[in-house]
């Protein structure tokens, strides 16, 4: 079976849309920033990096420095999908990035958010 082509797909081709989807609803790139640190591990260096190489959402994941483990605490539907019914962890990992992203956008406190 093929490769989803989400993973295939460039972070950074992705990574503006995230940060336009908040802006959009007067959040900001430094709130959409400390989601992707806390879910990922990555600080605003290898971030930067990521971004630079133009790795693909499987590298970008793969290598995470340390993926929350209150990931799991994530729960809801992202494109028609139950986040915590996915079975492929790459393909968790990026609904749960995108649940996230939504949650800002729709104004929800960043503290409620990162499962503080």
């Amino acid at each position: 079976m093929p490769k989803p082509k989400i993973f295939t797909t460039s972070f950074a081709s992705v990574y503006p849309l995230y940060i336009k989807k908040a802006e959009r609803k007067q959040r900001t790139k430094a709130e959409v920033d400390e989601i992707i640190y806390w879910l990922t591990g990555y600080d605003q260096t290898m971030l930067d990096e990521q971004i630079i190489t133009g790795v693909d959402f499987e590298t970008f994941f793969a290598e995470a420095p340390h993926f929350n483990p209150n990931a799991e605490l994530i729960k809801g539907v992202i494109c028609g999908v139950r986040v915590e019914e996915i079975e492929n962890p790459i393909m968790q990992k990026i609904r749960y990035l995108d649940k996230l992203i939504d949650e800002l956008s729709k104004g929800k406190p960043l503290a409620k958010i990162l499962r503080a």
